[in-house]
This record gives C-alpha cells, sequence and structure tokens, in this order.
C-alpha cells in the first residue's frame, strides 16, 4: 500500500485542529473587540481553552491601542505552522476563500502572506456564518434567549446594523441578512485573492 494512502486523512486531521483552535483565538480577539459578554458560559469557555499560549506571549507582545495584539500573532503563527506541515507532507496547494495558494513552491515570505489571506478569509467566514445562524435562530426559536444566541447576535450586529440603515425592514420583513450575506461574500471575492496572489509573486 502506497505512503500516499494515510496523506488525505492526516491533512484532514491537522486541518480540522489547526482550523478548530485558530478559530477560537479569533473568536476571543473579536468578542474583545466587540465587548462581548465574557461571562456568557460560551465566552468562558474560549477564554479557557486559549489562555495557557497568550499568557506566554504577552509577556513579549504589548496590546495596540488597548486591543489584544497576542491573539493575532498567535493565529498567524499557527496557520504559518499549519502551511509548513502541509509543505512536509508535499500538499502542493491549499484552498484559502476562493483562491488557490501554491503553498509547495512559496517562498517563506510568500506564506506568510497566504497567512494574512487565510486570516482575513476566516475573519469573514466568521461574520457569514453568525449571521446565517441568527436567522436561523430567529425561525426556529424567536423571542428565545441561550449563551450562543447572545454571543451570535454581537458577533452579527457590525455588520448588520450598517445595512439595516440603508435597507430598513419592508413590510416587517428583515432584508438586512441577506444584503449583508451578499456584502460579505463580494469582500471575500475582492480581498482574498489578490493578498494569495501577492504571496504568489
Amino acid at each position: 500500500m502506497s505512503s500516499n494512502y494515510l496523506i488525505s486523512p492526516l491533512t484532514l486531521i491537522i486541518n480540522a485542529l489547526f482550523d478548530l483552535y485558530i478559530l477560537l483565538i479569533l473568536l476571543r480577539f473579536i468578542l474583545q473587540i466587540l465587548r462581548a459578554d465574557f461571562y456568557n458560559p460560551v465566552s468562558q469557555f474560549i477564554v479557557k481553552v486559549t489562555s495557557a499560549p497568550l499568557k506566554i506571549l504577552r509577556r513579549f507582545i504589548p496590546s495596540i491601542s488597548g486591543q489584544d495584539t497576542s491573539s493575532v500573532v498567535l493565529c498567524l503563527g499557527l496557520i504559518y505552522f499549519k502551511f509548513i506541515l502541509l509543505r512536509l507532507l508535499d500538499i502542493p496547494v491549499v484552498s484559502i476563500g476562493s483562491a488557490i495558494a501554491p503553498i509547495g513552491g512559496a517562498s517563506y515570505a510568500g506564506l506568510f502572506v497566504y497567512c494574512i489571506a487565510d486570516l482575513v478569509s476566516l475573519t469573514l467566514t466568521i461574520f457569514l456564518i453568525a449571521i446565517i445562524i441568527q436567522v436561523i435562530l430567529s425561525w426556529i426559536s424567536p423571542g428565545q434567549y441561550n449563551p450562543i444566541i447572545g454571543l451570535v447576535s454581537t458577533l452579527a450586529a457590525p455588520v448588520l446594523r450598517p445595512v439595516r440603515k440603508i435597507i430598513p425592514a419592508i413590510g416587517g420583513l428583515d432584508l438586512s441578512p441577506i444584503f449583508a450575506t451578499l456584502m460579505i461574500m463580494v469582500a471575500k471575492l475582492l480581498i482574498v485573492p489578490p493578498i494569495v496572489y501577492i504571496g504568489s509573486l
């Protein structure tokens, strides 16, 4: 049996584990910026599972304008390490948003640019998923509250609020999630591929 037999499941495991932890760190950073309720049980879980490496990094990386810069540095570092591991497994390309990044032949500087593209893509995806979840929950359990709904509303609000100012509800129907979702998808198509292209130069 070829050694390539194990590459696909190993790649899946690496992507899943790294992406999950990067997602938690990025969520922590975004929720801090949005001043979310950190007494929320979900917030407390995110804080507990991400605190250990951040405590170490904060000794060397100061905050900028009151923001936790170490969270961003840790995200970029983990994405970079993930790409290095995939390259060691002879994975030639990865998908970042709608763009294909040739990590196999990229320079180390190019890999870092891909990391930025991946982080931007993940950030936009978080807001996109938050809006979709909020819409679904509004259909399933309108008026009810739980910790997840609170955090989802906090994440979706900064995107939906400006859209609602431009596109008010029509006949009691709120169309802002549709337009906000479309805007985020267009933003990913316009922002991520050029960054990937710069990394490929």
